[in-house]
């Protein structure tokens, strides 16, 4: 019969004395207690070590689309960026993707890497309706203004740049917007 158990959380493991192996519930208490505080540490501990590897940058988050019908979320997908559809224009049942997936929560910007040179991300843009990745660039000309240009066969000449707007507003059920 073991003597103590592992508690598991985030990658860390503690031991903890079992029940029935202590005479007195108070010091299992503090034990538990004690394991639970150590693990919430090194928790807030990896997150700031997370957000110390991929520090903030002003195309991430909330932007509604140039014709008002979509709302992405745009984030840290490790070393690049992505963003999916959180919020839409819609009438009747969700909309779906070429593939019948909802299309709301569909990440549709893939692999943005930062480009140094251009001041810019490149990376990849789907079009849900017929399921086809294109080029795309992505850069924030202010705190409320993102610039994407989606283009094919690798020349951003080929293209077509939409101008979004930061967004503040309020998302529903399903993804549909107000």
């Amino acid at each position: 019969m073991k003597a103590w158990t592992l508690l598991r959380s985030h990658g860390s493991t503690i031991l903890i004395p079992e029940k029935g192996r202590l005479r007195s519930s108070l010091f299992r208490t503090l034990c538990v207690l004690g394991a639970l505080i150590m693990l919430s540490a090194s928790s807030l501990t990896s997150v700031r070590a997370q957000g110390a590897q991929t520090p903030p940058v002003p195309e991430e988050g909330l932007w509604l689309s140039q014709d008002h019908d979509g709302v992405f979320l745009i984030g840290h997908c490790g070393d690049t960026l992505c963003g999916k559809l959180i919020g839409m224009q819609y009438d009747g049942p969700v909309p779906k993707d070429v593939w019948g997936r909802s299309q709301c929560g569909l990440v549709m910007l893939t692999d943005f890497r930062l480009s140094k040179d251009e001041n810019a991300w490149q990376g990849h843009i789907l079009d849900p309706e017929t399921g086809r990745t294109y080029d795309a660039r992505i850069h924030a000309e202010s705190s409320d203004v993102l610039k994407l240009r989606g283009f094919i066969l690798g020349i951003p000449l080929f293209g077509k740049t939409q101008t979004w707007t930061r967004y503040r507003g309020t998302i529903g059920p399903e993804c549909k917007l107000p």
